[in-house]
This record gives structure tokens, sequence and C-alpha cells, in this order.
């Protein structure tokens, strides 16, 4: 995985250097770019795609002047200040493009944010029309200018003149348009503004949960701290582990200011906001570094709404920035009780990237220890974390209080009946983990998982195997492609000595999981039984050459190659 993903990196590399050769003209480049200017550029379009933005910011500052001979130069320039927090920056330098005539989309929108930021809307509006006049935008770019136009507009006219504004056609945006239309409520303060926002939550097949925030924020501004508390308590039962109320949950509890500070009657607060949306979108589709920048904007005009800066930690970690994003974590750790936990499981999982697995399990334990009254899903969180780490003694401790907090038809019940089975089987208490795991079954018949986890664990105890087969079939139908779960169900008919079924799944599971021991020793078995004893012995001399075999393992092998089956 680490060779391919090394060749993806260089292939990225390699196109960004047809890329900038294209862009520049021989004769520019021999008279004016020397071989270390070059190496520069390279290093920091690099750094840039690689989100090492101090990294690129340090090379691109070495070449300022490029950007006379290569306007791409400062598009990337501005995009690493902006993702470094240096917004300032990225104002002053767009500002010393313009004076010379090199200004471009990127440059020209910094300064209309700036302008934004400090109330100057007249010149907004000024450089926001120049960008629709002057440049060719993408669907993202022309929707956000056409967006902070719009908000900037409303301090001179009527609500009526503002729904007409906001009334457009572009399918594609649809559900940043209903977001819109809550803000516009909430920023002339109709007296319908509760309905809307209703409306937006209960009326809409897509996950508005995050807006309950701000309903309730809209509560509390009007001092209705008993209406905002009800909203965030049923909200929660819906999306329990939703940082942002959480938070609100525990600010309104303890009756201290809101952690995160929003006013819909500002419209800088608004766009920040729609930044925010545009920048989550971006950041599932892997678009990282477009999302830091969008982001990044989001903070620098509403900076006292910290749950942004959960969102840049996340793009760090999912580019596998671990040292960086540990950093935003442990600023994470001091925003609140519901914050500290969560930024506190995901430094655990830094840390056990980093191979500092004891570390981890110490990390995690002490920050736990810390809460005075976990949650359920606190305790749930940690007994996962513990069963995930083998402490299966302890996880089993902490599933169990779970457990004796809820009924079973509480959402965790088969979460934690299913974790608690997994720690007892481990243990070798087989009759409680059987029946945790049925527990768990009657509740949601339709957990693939689970079923997968029972049923095989009955096939290697040599039982219920008709049974194990059939449930077998249904987890298959359930989560098509799955290794283990196709693994499983040839296993079921290996133990039923149907062994041409068997050696069709465990070809097929070999396939999916071409790395896996245990698959690739099972489909060995099923080929020697269908008489195929040399490709078996394949099979097997391939499985003993795998790094991390148990010596148990190992000598079960060997005796296979020797005497076969």
């Amino acid at each position: 995985m680490k060779q391919f993903k090394l060749f993806i990196n260089l292939l990225i590399q390699l196109l960004i250097c047809l890329l900038f050769f294209s862009n520049i003209n021989a004769s520019n480049f021999n008279k004016n770019l020397s071989t270390k200017d070059i190496s520069n550029y390279f290093s920091g379009v690099i750094s840039l795609n690689d989100n090492e933005y101090a990294n690129s910011y340090k090379f691109f500052k070495k070449i300022e002047g490029l950007g006379k001979n290569h306007p791409q130069y400062s598009k990337v320039y501005i995009n690493s200040l902006v993702n470094l927090n240096k917004i300032n920056e990225a104002y002053r330098y767009s500002k010393k493009l313009e004076k010379q005539n090199l200004d471009n989309f990127e440059s020209n929108f910094i300064i209309s944010i700036y302008y934004l930021k400090n109330q100057k809307l007249e010149l907004t509006q000024s450089y926001l029309k120049k960008i629709k006049s002057d440049f060719i935008l993408d669907p993202v770019q022309d929707y956000l200018i056409n967006s902070i136009l719009r908000w900037v507009k409303l301090n001179n006219i009527s609500f009526k003149e503002a729904q007409q504004e906001f009334k457009f056609a572009r399918k594609s945006f649809d559900n940043i348009k209903l977001i819109e239309k809550v803000f516009l409520y909430c920023f002339y303060d109709r007296p319908d503004t509760p309905k809307v926002f209703e409306d937006l939550l209960f009326k809409n097949e897509n996950n508005f949960s995050r807006y309950n925030y701000f309903l309730a924020n809209y509560f509390y501004k009007l001092k209705k701290n008993n209406k905002a508390t009800d909203l965030i308590n049923k909200s929660l039962n819906e999306t329990p582990n939703n940082l942002l109320l959480n938070q609100m949950k525990f600010d309104l509890e303890n009756e201290e200011p809101l952690s995160n500070g929003f006013n819909c009657t500002d419209s800088t607060n608004i766009v920040a906001e729609i930044f925010y949306v545009v920048s989550n979108a971006l950041s599932s589709q892997f678009f990282y570094n477009y999302s830091n920048f969008y982001l990044n904007l989001a903070k620098f005009l509403n900076p006292n709404f910290i749950s942004y800066n959960t969102l840049v930690a996340e793009n760090l970690y999912m580019s596998e920035k671990l040292p960086a994003a540990k950093i935003k974590f442990d600023k994470i750790l001091s925003y609140g009780e519901a914050y500290e936990w969560y930024a506190a499981k995901q430094i655990a999982l830094i840390l056990e990237a980093e191979e500092k697995e004891k570390l981890s399990i110490t990390f995690l334990n002490k920050k736990f220890k810390k809460i005075k009254n976990p949650t359920v899903y606190q305790l749930y969180d940690f007994a996962s974390f513990l069963k995930n780490k083998e402490k299966y003694q302890e996880s089993i401790y902490y599933y169990t209080k779970v457990l004796d907090l809820i009924d079973n038809n509480h959402k965790l019940y088969p979460k934690a009946k299913d974790g608690r089975g997994i720690a007892f089987e481990r243990t070798n208490q087989w009759k409680k983990a059987e029946k945790d795991f049925l527990d768990s079954l009657n509740f949601d018949s339709e957990q693939a998982y689970v079923i997968n986890y029972l049923a095989y664990s009955w096939i290697e105890k040599g039982i219920n195997i008709e049974k194990a087969l059939n449930m077998l079939k249904k987890a298959n139908d359930l989560k098509k492609n799955d290794g283990y779960i196709t693994d499983s169900l040839g296993w079921a008919y290996y133990k039923l000595q149907r062994y041409t079924d068997a050696e069709k799944y465990l070809q097929r599971a070999v396939k999916l999981m071409p790395s896996d021991p245990i698959v690739n020793d099972h489909y060995g078995d099923s080929l020697w039984k269908n008489g195929k004893k040399l490709q078996a012995r394949y099979y097997w001399t391939y499985v003993l050459n795998l790094n991390n075999i148990e010596k148990d393992f190992k000598d079960k092998l060997n005796k296979k190659l020797i005497f076969g089956l």
C-alpha cells in the first residue's frame, strides 16, 4: 500500500512539472528563472499539494518575484498564506499584485474577504463584481461570489427585497440554499424563524442535525434557555455524537457562555458558515487543500466559532499529517468538556498510528478518569477503545456499566452487546459471548458483522454449522464483497465438506484480501480437498512468507507442507 502511495505521489509531482513547463514559454524560462528558482517552486507546489503549508510558504517566500513571469505562482503562494492563517499577509500581497496589474481570482477574492471582515461593504461588493466580470469561475467559486454579494446587500434592503435576491436557480446547490434561507429569516429576526428552522431540520431527507445548534443559539439569544436546552436534548437523542450539540449542552447545564460564538444578524458570521459548508463538502471528496483554504477563511471571518478548528484537525489527520494534526487536537483539548473527550480520542489514535501503543492507552485512560460523570456514550467509547487494545476484562467492565444504564430499546444496546460479546469470546467465556451476540441480533437482525462473528465462531467450534451457513449467506447478501464474510461463508461450506462451493468463495475472499494469512490458508485447504495439491502447497508457502505469523500457525503450516491434510 505504501509503495502504491509513493507511486501516486511521484505521478502527481511529474504532472506538476509538466503543468509548470507548459505555463512558461521558453524565452521567459531561459531569461528569468534560475535552477534554484525552479527547485524552490517545485518544492513549494509539492509541499502545498501534500498539505505541508509551512514548507510551501518557506519555498515560495524565497521566490516572491516569480509572479511577474509566472501567474500560477501567485495563486499557490496565496493558497499557502491562507492555509497558514496569514490572511493579513495574503491581503497585503494581493494588493501588491493589484498595483502591478498581476491580480487574479485568488488575490481579488482575498481582498474582498478582508474588506468584508472589516465591514467595508461597498469595497467588498466592488471586488466581487470585478471577479464576476474578469474571471471564469468554477461552480463553487461562482456560488460563493454570488452568495457573498447577496449577504452584503442586506443592510440596505427590506426583507421582501432580500427574498427576491435569494430566489435563484442552481439545482446542485439546493442544500446550501435551504441553509441560507433559515439564516435570512434569522438575520431579519422574523417571527416565523423557528418554523423555517424546523422545516429544514425535520422535513428533509438530508441530515441537517448541525442546524439544531443554530436554532438553539437563536433561542439562547432571546434568553429562552429552557427552549434551547429542550431542543439540544431532543436532538442529541437522534445524533448523540454531535460534538457541537454536546458542547452546547454542557455550556447550558453549567450556565456558562456558549463555547461557539455565532450571531445570525452579522453577515460575516453567516458567510463564514457558508464557507464551512463548502469546506466540509470538499473534505468529504478528499480535496483537503481546498477544504482548508475555505475553512481558514471561515475562521478569519468568525474566530469565535471554535468548532471550525475540528475540521482543520480532521483534514490534517485524514491527509496523514499526524504531527500537525496532533498539535491541532492538543489545542482542542482546552475548548470544553465535549471537545476534550473528542480530541483525546483522536490523539490516542495518532499515538497508536505512531506505534506508541502504551502511551496511547495511558493517555486516554487518564483523560477518561478525569470525567466526573461520564455519559453512556463516553463509557461506550472507552469500552470499545479498551477492547480494540485487547484489554478485554477491563472493556467487559465498562460495557457492563453501559448496559446497566440503558434498556434494550436504546441505540447503544446492540453495539454494547456485540462489543462485550467479542471481549467474552476472546477471554474464553463462550456461553456469555454467545448470549450477547444473540441478544444483539434480537435487537437488529441485519447486523452483518455480528452475524459473521457468531456464525464463524460456531463453525470453529463445530456446532450449528448448517445454521451458521444460512446466517452467513444472509450476511454475504448484506455486505457484498466483504473479504471476512466471504471467507467465513467459504469456510462454512468447507466444514460441511462441500469443497467445490468452498473453493469458489474462498478464491473470491483471497482476491478481496490477498495478504490475509487466514484467508490464504483456508483457500489452500479447499484446493487440497479438491485434488489441487500443488496449488494448495503454493498458498501455504505464501502464508509462511508473510510477516508477523505466530509460531503455532507456522508449525501447523509446515506440517501441512510435509503431510498434507
